[in-house]
């Protein structure tokens, strides 16, 4: 028999659809509980780590999130997105006096005098950054191998390759996550996951998302533990009475748990009792780390990361000493009213996140949990009227006790639209998109060698980081301890 996909017909996939086939309606989270069929072990954890990647989806327009601060680049910024005079707002320019109480300031200054303050409405995450809790990677995107303009707009694709399907929303969202474009099987979170395994009592408990299903932390034997944001998911026919009978409740959970001689039954039933199990297990630890500190309300990404840090205080529970989690927000697509949308998104994410570090200090892991921020792409520094398009690079906050912060990785880009051979639009590739001078394979490299990944092994997790590793595209970005 010839398999037109023959990566779909493996083990996996075959029970995987098996699952999908039967009790349909029953809400079995089939995916939460295949567990590893092997044990690969890159290290030997004694101590905790954990990585959380918050993903805005929709791809966040970078120019008003760090937003260019000193007079010569705010002027330019300002022109270029429609500003008024005198430094006002206008178009979707935000007035310079709006971003004074969030200047962001650098234990080291930017050559040529640049300055950054982040979005009036992220307070807290200037406070972050300010005291020494969060930094900023500047241009930060997909890349195959280094570009250059030159390279990027001539038509050598053998030497100097592209990411695949640039400016699409679900192929970029799939290239951050797995170097690969949309229909990708498997993430870098997820490759990370698979080293981390055999470090956890419990191998089902390693990669958890509270957002759904991405392949961000899909691996070779790691899968998705899938929770929501207001705690484990339970199989309803079993978790309650059925029709207001625990009769039928007992005798359904007999039904679905039960071993059978069948071998598609007893496969099926055997991660039913998992789930059962999981079940259980994530409403223990949920319990067992109650936390005071605040979130905000009406956030999703605070009850998304309120969930994350409490798993994180009853890690003891669930075996856990490496862990890889995914969060998200969405609605950044803002071809239209960027500037009122954006504001609540801003401070969605900067609450959030804040709120989530200072749960962290509460429980004594801050420097052991490192949150980063992703996104589809940034976008362009031209305006389209009222909003921005899909563009590529952008800038992207690191968060967490580990964090070498007050400070700003890679290169800050000059504020151009790129429509000249000068060299200062060498970072630009039309409208204010920015060429990537830092790639995402370099940003999770860094993460993951703080997670515990040795550099022989992150060639395994990150396929185009051969690519990179000269002194200008270091392996090693350096915000980390």
């Amino acid at each position: 028999m010839i398999l037109i996909q023959p990566e779909l017909h493996n083990r996996r996939a075959f029970l995987r659809r098996s699952g999908q086939l039967a009790l349909a309606g029953s809400a079995l989270p089939f995916a939460l509980n295949l567990a590893a069929v092997g044990e690969a072990a890159a290290f030997n954890a004694t101590d905790y780590k954990a990585l959380v990647c918050v993903f805005l989806f929709g791809g966040n327009d970078y120019a008003n999130t760090v937003v260019a601060y000193d007079d010569a680049s705010y002027n330019r910024y300002s022109t270029i997105r429609g500003g008024g005079a005198g430094q006002a707002a206008g178009g979707v320019a935000l007035a310079k006096a709006a971003l004074t109480p969030t200047l962001l300031n650098p234990r080291a200054a930017l050559p040529g005098a640049r300055q950054y303050a982040l979005h009036p409405a992220m307070g807290a995450l200037a406070g972050l950054f300010n005291t020494g809790k969060a930094a900023v990677q500047l241009n930060v995107g997909p890349l195959v191998v280094p570009l250059t303009r030159a390279q990027y707009s001539g038509n050598d694709r053998r030497n100097f390759p592209v990411p695949p399907k640039l400016f699409s929303h679900n192929d970029q969202q799939s290239v951050w996550q797995s170097s690969s474009p949309e229909g990708a099987t498997k993430g870098w979170g997820g490759h990370i996951g698979d080293l981390a395994l055999s470090s956890n009592a419990n191998s089902l408990f390693t990669c958890i998302s509270v957002t759904g299903n991405a392949v961000f932390l899909s691996g070779e034997q790691a899968l998705t533990q899938q929770i929501g944001s207001g705690g484990a998911v339970g199989i309803n026919a079993v978790k309650g009475n059925v029709y207001g009978s625990a009769a039928v409740r007992q005798a359904v959970a007999q039904l679905v748990q039960q071993p059978r001689t069948q071998l598609l039954e007893n496969e099926y039933n055997r991660i039913a009792t998992r789930a059962v199990n999981a079940e259980s297990q994530v409403t223990s630890a949920l319990a067992a780390a109650p936390l005071a500190t605040a979130f905000p309300g009406g956030n999703p990404l605070a009850d998304q990361l309120r969930t994350v840090a409490r798993l994180i205080g009853g890690r003891n529970v669930l075996g856990a000493k490496r862990q890889v989690f995914l969060v998200s927000l969405g609605g950044f697509d803002l071809h239209d009213n960027l500037v009122a949308q954006q504001a609540t998104l801003m401070a969605r994410l900067s609450d959030a996140m804040a709120a989530f570090y200072n749960a962290t200090v509460e429980m004594g892991v801050a420097d052991k949990v490192t949150a980063f921020t992703a996104s589809d792409f940034g976008r362009t520094l031209v305006s389209n009227g009222d909003g921005s398009d899909h563009g590529w690079g952008g800038h992207h906050f690191v968060v967490g006790g580990a964090v070498k912060g007050a400070a700003f990785y890679g290169a800050a880009p000059p504020v151009s639209v790129g429509n000249t051979a000068a060299p200062e639009d060498q970072w630009h590739v039309g409208q204010g998109r920015l060429l990537p001078s830092t790639s995402v394979d370099q940003y999770a490299a860094t993460l993951a060698r703080w997670f515990g990944v040795s550099d022989t092994e992150l060639a395994g997790v990150l396929p185009n980081l051969r690519n990179f590793g000269r002194a200008d595209y270091p392996v090693n970005l350096g915000f980390l301890v």
